[in-house]
Protein backbone atom coordinates (compact mmCIF):
# COMPACT_ATOMS: atom_id res chain seq x y z
CA UNK A 1 0.00 0.00 0.00
CA UNK A 2 1.52 3.65 -0.82
CA UNK A 3 2.01 5.85 1.67
CA UNK A 4 2.05 9.62 0.92
CA UNK A 5 5.13 11.35 1.30
CA UNK A 6 4.89 14.68 3.11
CA UNK A 7 7.22 17.37 2.20
CA UNK A 8 4.92 20.98 2.54
CA UNK A 9 6.28 21.35 5.83
CA UNK A 10 6.15 25.32 5.37
CA UNK A 11 2.49 24.68 4.67
CA UNK A 12 1.70 23.02 8.53
CA UNK A 13 4.03 20.15 10.82
CA UNK A 14 2.13 17.16 12.83
CA UNK A 15 1.98 17.65 16.36
CA UNK A 16 4.72 15.75 17.76
CA UNK A 17 3.58 12.64 20.66
CA UNK A 18 5.38 15.13 23.37
CA UNK A 19 3.47 17.47 22.56
CA UNK A 20 0.45 16.13 22.60
CA UNK A 21 0.75 14.33 25.04
CA UNK A 22 1.46 18.23 27.07
CA UNK A 23 -1.93 19.26 25.51
CA UNK A 24 -3.86 16.18 26.53
CA UNK A 25 -2.51 16.60 30.03
CA UNK A 26 -3.58 19.98 30.24
CA UNK A 27 -6.97 19.88 28.26
CA UNK A 28 -8.12 16.73 30.71
CA UNK A 29 -6.34 16.78 33.66
CA UNK A 30 -5.23 20.48 34.66
CA UNK A 31 -7.83 22.17 32.79
CA UNK A 32 -8.50 24.97 35.03
CA UNK A 33 -8.62 28.57 34.28
CA UNK A 34 -5.47 30.44 35.49
CA UNK A 35 -7.26 33.71 35.96
CA UNK A 36 -8.78 30.96 38.83
CA UNK A 37 -7.18 31.24 42.72
CA UNK A 38 -7.57 27.75 43.35
CA UNK A 39 -5.80 24.39 42.99
CA UNK A 40 -6.95 23.56 39.20
CA UNK A 41 -6.09 27.43 38.14
CA UNK A 42 -3.02 27.65 39.77
CA UNK A 43 -1.51 24.69 37.61
CA UNK A 44 -2.96 25.97 34.64
CA UNK A 45 -1.30 28.71 35.43
CA UNK A 46 1.72 27.56 35.97
CA UNK A 47 1.89 25.63 32.41
CA UNK A 48 0.78 28.83 30.80
CA UNK A 49 3.74 30.53 32.29
CA UNK A 50 6.69 27.80 31.59
CA UNK A 51 5.24 28.05 28.21
CA UNK A 52 6.10 31.70 28.09
CA UNK A 53 9.42 31.10 29.75
CA UNK A 54 10.37 28.32 27.55
CA UNK A 55 9.27 30.19 24.21
CA UNK A 56 11.15 33.51 25.77
CA UNK A 57 14.46 31.18 26.28
CA UNK A 58 14.59 30.10 22.95
CA UNK A 59 13.89 33.77 21.59
CA UNK A 60 16.39 35.12 23.84
CA UNK A 61 14.05 37.68 25.44
CA UNK A 62 11.89 37.99 29.03
CA UNK A 63 9.12 35.81 29.44
CA UNK A 64 7.46 39.07 30.47
CA UNK A 65 7.83 39.91 26.55
CA UNK A 66 6.05 37.06 25.41
CA UNK A 67 1.82 37.34 24.58
CA UNK A 68 0.31 34.43 23.40
CA UNK A 69 -1.93 34.89 20.48
CA UNK A 70 -3.89 32.85 18.16
CA UNK A 71 -1.61 32.48 15.34
CA UNK A 72 1.10 34.43 12.90
CA UNK A 73 -2.22 35.92 11.06
CA UNK A 74 -3.14 37.51 14.17
CA UNK A 75 0.31 38.64 15.50
CA UNK A 76 0.99 40.37 12.17
CA UNK A 77 -2.50 42.17 12.31
CA UNK A 78 -1.90 42.93 16.17
CA UNK A 79 1.64 44.62 15.52
CA UNK A 80 0.71 46.79 11.97
CA UNK A 81 -2.86 47.74 13.57
CA UNK A 82 -1.62 47.74 16.81
CA UNK A 83 1.56 50.27 15.62
CA UNK A 84 -1.26 52.13 13.50
CA UNK A 85 -3.36 53.35 16.75
CA UNK A 86 -0.87 54.20 18.65
CA UNK A 87 0.39 56.63 16.29
CA UNK A 88 -2.33 57.86 14.38
CA UNK A 89 -0.91 58.41 11.47
CA UNK A 90 2.48 58.29 9.57
CA UNK A 91 4.64 56.43 6.69
CA UNK A 92 5.36 52.53 7.02
CA UNK A 93 7.81 50.50 4.97
CA UNK A 94 7.14 46.62 4.16
CA UNK A 95 8.36 44.06 1.76
CA UNK A 96 6.41 42.86 -1.17
CA UNK A 97 7.34 39.19 -0.41
CA UNK A 98 5.12 39.32 2.60
CA UNK A 99 2.92 37.28 4.06
CA UNK A 100 -0.42 37.90 3.29
CA UNK A 101 -1.33 38.75 6.66
CA UNK A 102 1.32 41.54 6.72
CA UNK A 103 0.61 43.06 3.34
CA UNK A 104 -3.91 43.17 3.74
CA UNK A 105 -3.64 45.24 7.13
CA UNK A 106 -0.70 47.36 4.93
CA UNK A 107 -3.13 48.29 2.43
CA UNK A 108 -5.83 48.56 5.04
CA UNK A 109 -3.90 51.29 6.68
CA UNK A 110 -3.11 52.74 3.13
CA UNK A 111 -6.87 52.95 2.87
CA UNK A 112 -7.01 54.70 5.51
CA UNK A 113 -4.94 57.40 5.27
CA UNK A 114 -1.54 56.02 5.94
CA UNK A 115 1.58 56.44 3.86
CA UNK A 116 2.42 52.87 2.81
CA UNK A 117 6.29 52.31 0.66
CA UNK A 118 6.54 48.30 -0.51
CA UNK A 119 10.49 47.29 -0.13
CA UNK A 120 11.49 45.63 -3.16
CA UNK A 121 13.87 42.21 -3.42
CA UNK A 122 16.67 40.94 -5.61
CA UNK A 123 16.44 37.99 -7.86
CA UNK A 124 17.28 36.13 -4.63
CA UNK A 125 14.42 37.43 -3.04
CA UNK A 126 16.70 39.36 -0.59
CA UNK A 127 15.73 42.94 0.47
CA UNK A 128 18.46 45.69 0.30
CA UNK A 129 19.36 47.40 4.12
CA UNK A 130 20.00 49.92 2.48
CA UNK A 131 16.94 50.41 0.16
CA UNK A 132 15.56 50.75 3.69
CA UNK A 133 17.91 53.06 4.88
CA UNK A 134 16.91 55.20 1.94
CA UNK A 135 13.35 54.82 2.34
CA UNK A 136 13.13 55.58 5.65
CA UNK A 137 10.93 59.36 6.26
CA UNK A 138 10.67 61.43 9.21
CA UNK A 139 7.00 60.22 10.07
CA UNK A 140 7.83 56.25 9.63
CA UNK A 141 6.30 54.48 12.39
CA UNK A 142 6.98 51.18 11.13
CA UNK A 143 8.80 48.66 8.87
CA UNK A 144 8.15 45.22 8.57
CA UNK A 145 10.30 42.40 6.79
CA UNK A 146 9.85 38.64 7.40
CA UNK A 147 12.88 37.05 8.51
CA UNK A 148 12.67 33.88 6.28
CA UNK A 149 9.78 33.57 3.06
CA UNK A 150 7.46 31.16 3.18
CA UNK A 151 7.86 30.12 -0.34
CA UNK A 152 11.46 30.28 -0.92
CA UNK A 153 13.29 29.98 2.12
CA UNK A 154 15.17 32.88 1.16
CA UNK A 155 16.59 34.86 4.40
CA UNK A 156 16.40 38.15 5.18
CA UNK A 157 19.50 40.55 6.42
CA UNK A 158 17.13 41.31 9.43
CA UNK A 159 19.95 41.92 11.93
CA UNK A 160 21.21 44.54 9.59
CA UNK A 161 17.64 46.10 8.77
CA UNK A 162 16.68 46.13 12.76
CA UNK A 163 20.35 47.92 13.44
CA UNK A 164 18.96 50.82 11.07
CA UNK A 165 15.68 51.02 12.57
CA UNK A 166 16.79 51.17 15.69
CA UNK A 167 19.21 54.05 15.47
CA UNK A 168 16.56 55.85 13.63
CA UNK A 169 14.46 55.60 16.42
CA UNK A 170 12.16 53.59 14.31
CA UNK A 171 9.79 50.44 15.00
CA UNK A 172 11.02 47.06 13.38
CA UNK A 173 8.67 43.86 12.72
CA UNK A 174 9.97 40.37 11.70
CA UNK A 175 7.77 37.69 10.69
CA UNK A 176 9.75 35.06 12.02
CA UNK A 177 6.33 32.18 11.67
CA UNK A 178 9.13 30.29 9.24
CA UNK A 179 12.00 30.32 10.68
CA UNK A 180 11.26 29.84 14.44
CA UNK A 181 12.16 26.27 15.52
CA UNK A 182 14.29 25.95 11.73
CA UNK A 183 17.15 28.58 13.04
CA UNK A 184 18.63 30.33 16.00
CA UNK A 185 16.41 32.99 16.20
CA UNK A 186 17.35 36.15 18.99
CA UNK A 187 15.72 39.29 19.41
CA UNK A 188 18.41 40.65 20.54
CA UNK A 189 20.67 39.91 17.57
CA UNK A 190 17.83 40.99 15.21
CA UNK A 191 17.26 43.93 16.58
CA UNK A 192 13.15 44.29 16.49
CA UNK A 193 11.15 45.42 18.49
CA UNK A 194 8.02 42.60 17.76
CA UNK A 195 7.98 39.21 16.27
CA UNK A 196 5.78 36.46 15.08
CA UNK A 197 5.84 33.15 16.26
CA UNK A 198 3.48 30.54 14.47
CA UNK A 199 2.91 27.46 16.23
CA UNK A 200 1.89 24.70 14.04
CA UNK A 201 5.05 25.97 12.16
CA UNK A 202 7.01 24.46 14.65
CA UNK A 203 4.93 21.18 15.44
CA UNK A 204 2.32 22.16 18.08
CA UNK A 205 -1.29 22.91 17.03
CA UNK A 206 -2.96 25.03 15.04
CA UNK A 207 -4.80 27.83 16.94
CA UNK A 208 -1.64 28.81 18.64
CA UNK A 209 1.08 31.44 18.13
CA UNK A 210 2.94 34.62 20.28
CA UNK A 211 4.13 37.54 19.72
CA UNK A 212 7.51 38.95 20.51
CA UNK A 213 6.86 42.77 22.00
CA UNK A 214 10.07 44.54 23.56
CA UNK A 215 9.25 45.60 26.82
CA UNK A 216 7.92 49.16 27.33
CA UNK A 217 6.53 49.57 23.63
CA UNK A 218 2.91 51.33 23.86
CA UNK A 219 1.67 48.96 21.15
CA UNK A 220 -2.52 49.36 20.97
CA UNK A 221 -4.87 46.02 21.69
CA UNK A 222 -7.15 45.32 18.65
CA UNK A 223 -10.02 44.53 21.43
CA UNK A 224 -10.86 44.88 24.61
CA UNK A 225 -12.19 42.45 27.76
CA UNK A 226 -10.57 41.11 31.14
CA UNK A 227 -7.46 42.34 30.40
CA UNK A 228 -4.71 38.73 30.08
CA UNK A 229 -1.78 38.75 28.57
CA UNK A 230 -1.28 41.69 30.25
CA UNK A 231 -4.19 43.65 28.29
CA UNK A 232 -2.58 43.50 24.95
CA UNK A 233 -4.34 40.22 23.85
CA UNK A 234 -7.68 39.65 26.45
CA UNK A 235 -9.54 36.71 26.64
CA UNK A 236 -9.13 33.73 28.56
CA UNK A 237 -5.47 31.80 27.73
CA UNK A 238 -5.96 28.53 25.75
CA UNK A 239 -3.87 27.03 27.97
CA UNK A 240 -3.59 23.40 26.12
CA UNK A 241 -2.46 25.21 23.20
CA UNK A 242 -0.08 27.96 25.02
CA UNK A 243 1.31 24.79 26.69
CA UNK A 244 2.14 22.63 23.51
CA UNK A 245 4.07 25.49 21.72
CA UNK A 246 6.03 26.16 24.84
CA UNK A 247 6.60 22.07 24.84
CA UNK A 248 7.94 22.63 21.15
CA UNK A 249 9.72 25.41 21.83
CA UNK A 250 11.63 23.33 24.37
CA UNK A 251 12.16 20.38 21.73
CA UNK A 252 13.63 22.72 19.08
CA UNK A 253 15.92 24.34 21.84
CA UNK A 254 17.39 21.03 22.41
CA UNK A 255 18.78 19.93 19.64
CA UNK A 256 18.13 23.16 16.99
CA UNK A 257 22.14 23.20 15.19
CA UNK A 258 22.53 19.08 14.57
CA UNK A 259 18.52 18.79 13.35
CA UNK A 260 19.18 22.57 10.93
CA UNK A 261 22.48 20.35 9.35
CA UNK A 262 20.67 17.20 9.10
CA UNK A 263 17.65 18.57 6.66
CA UNK A 264 19.93 20.86 5.11
CA UNK A 265 21.62 17.74 3.67
CA UNK A 266 18.66 16.14 2.99
CA UNK A 267 17.55 19.23 0.75
CA UNK A 268 20.98 19.44 -0.98
CA UNK A 269 20.40 15.26 -1.73
CA UNK A 270 16.85 15.82 -3.04
CA UNK A 271 18.31 18.36 -4.69
CA UNK A 272 20.58 16.64 -6.61
CA UNK A 273 18.60 14.22 -7.25
CA UNK A 274 15.77 16.21 -9.00
CA UNK A 275 18.69 17.51 -11.53
CA UNK A 276 19.84 14.42 -12.45
CA UNK A 277 16.27 13.46 -13.43
CA UNK A 278 15.28 16.92 -14.63
CA UNK A 279 19.06 18.88 -15.66
CA UNK A 280 17.03 22.06 -16.74
CA UNK A 281 15.57 22.28 -13.46
CA UNK A 282 15.62 26.17 -11.87
CA UNK A 283 16.64 27.02 -7.88
CA UNK A 284 15.30 29.49 -6.89
CA UNK A 285 17.32 31.32 -4.22
CA UNK A 286 20.66 30.80 -2.88
CA UNK A 287 21.10 28.18 -0.41
CA UNK A 288 23.44 29.66 1.97
CA UNK A 289 20.70 32.34 2.46
CA UNK A 290 17.55 29.59 2.58
CA UNK A 291 16.12 27.95 5.20
CA UNK A 292 17.88 24.77 5.91
CA UNK A 293 14.56 22.46 5.04
CA UNK A 294 13.23 24.70 1.77
CA UNK A 295 13.71 23.74 -1.65
CA UNK A 296 12.15 25.82 -4.31
CA UNK A 297 12.63 24.89 -7.82
CA UNK A 298 10.85 25.48 -11.53
CA UNK A 299 10.65 22.81 -14.50
CA UNK A 300 10.55 24.47 -17.44
CA UNK A 301 7.95 23.50 -19.77
CA UNK A 302 5.99 21.86 -17.44
CA UNK A 303 2.95 23.13 -15.01
CA UNK A 304 3.66 22.66 -11.21
CA UNK A 305 0.03 22.39 -10.78
CA UNK A 306 0.00 19.00 -13.73
CA UNK A 307 2.73 17.83 -11.51
CA UNK A 308 1.28 17.76 -8.34
CA UNK A 309 -1.89 16.61 -9.68
CA UNK A 310 -0.28 13.50 -11.33
CA UNK A 311 1.94 13.02 -8.18
CA UNK A 312 -0.57 11.69 -6.12
CA UNK A 313 1.51 10.59 -3.62
CA UNK A 314 3.70 13.37 -2.83
CA UNK A 315 3.05 16.18 -0.70
CA UNK A 316 4.08 19.50 -1.88
CA UNK A 317 2.92 22.88 -2.62
CA UNK A 318 3.05 25.45 -5.58
CA UNK A 319 3.63 28.11 -3.50
CA UNK A 320 2.08 29.06 -0.14
CA UNK A 321 -0.11 27.47 1.22
CA UNK A 322 -2.80 29.94 2.51
CA UNK A 323 -3.23 30.46 -1.84
CA UNK A 324 -2.21 27.77 -3.19
CA UNK A 325 -5.72 26.59 -4.93
CA UNK A 326 -5.77 29.75 -6.37
CA UNK A 327 -4.26 29.79 -9.48
CA UNK A 328 -2.47 32.98 -9.31
CA UNK A 329 0.83 33.36 -10.10
CA UNK A 330 2.94 33.82 -6.50
CA UNK A 331 3.56 37.48 -5.58
CA UNK A 332 7.19 36.34 -4.07
CA UNK A 333 8.25 35.14 -7.92
CA UNK A 334 6.97 38.12 -9.65
CA UNK A 335 8.35 40.39 -6.72
CA UNK A 336 11.85 38.53 -7.70
CA UNK A 337 11.39 39.30 -11.22
CA UNK A 338 10.50 35.39 -12.18
CA UNK A 339 9.10 34.89 -15.73
CA UNK A 340 5.39 34.08 -15.69
CA UNK A 341 5.92 30.77 -16.99
CA UNK A 342 8.86 30.16 -14.72
CA UNK A 343 6.57 30.94 -11.82
CA UNK A 344 3.68 28.45 -13.16
CA UNK A 345 6.18 26.40 -13.41
CA UNK A 346 7.52 26.60 -9.87
CA UNK A 347 7.01 23.89 -6.89
CA UNK A 348 7.75 23.96 -3.43
CA UNK A 349 9.30 21.08 -1.59
CA UNK A 350 10.11 22.07 2.36
CA UNK A 351 11.24 19.24 4.83
CA UNK A 352 10.97 18.53 8.36
CA UNK A 353 11.74 16.39 11.96
CA UNK A 354 10.26 13.32 10.45
CA UNK A 355 11.96 13.22 6.97
CA UNK A 356 14.36 10.98 6.19
CA UNK A 357 16.44 9.74 3.00
CA UNK A 358 13.73 7.05 1.98
CA UNK A 359 11.12 9.78 2.02
CA UNK A 360 12.97 11.70 -0.85
CA UNK A 361 14.22 8.47 -2.65
CA UNK A 362 10.30 7.52 -2.95
CA UNK A 363 9.65 11.37 -4.13
CA UNK A 364 12.32 11.37 -6.29
CA UNK A 365 10.47 8.25 -7.63
CA UNK A 366 7.45 9.41 -7.94
CA UNK A 367 8.87 12.29 -9.78
CA UNK A 368 10.55 10.48 -12.33
CA UNK A 369 7.68 8.71 -13.51
CA UNK A 370 5.50 12.38 -13.56
CA UNK A 371 8.16 14.05 -15.21
CA UNK A 372 9.22 11.85 -18.10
Amino acid sequence: MSREIYLDYNATTPVLPEVAEVFRVCALEDFGNPGSGHLLGGRARRWLERARSSLAALLEAAPEEIYFVSGGTEANNLVLLGAARAREKGHLLVSRIEHPSVLEPALRLLEAGFRVDFLPVDGRGRVDPEEVRRRLRPDTLLVSVMLANNETGALQPVAEIGRICREAGVWFHTDAAQAVGKIPVSVQEINCDFLTVAGHKMYAPKGIGALYVRQGLPLVPLFFGGGQERGLRPGTEPVPLAAALGRAAEIAASDLPEEAERQRELREYFWEGIREIFPRAIRHGEPAYTLPNTLSVAFPGREAREILERATDLCASTGAACHDRSGAISHVLSAMGVAPEIARATLRFSLGRLTVREDLDRALEILRGVLR
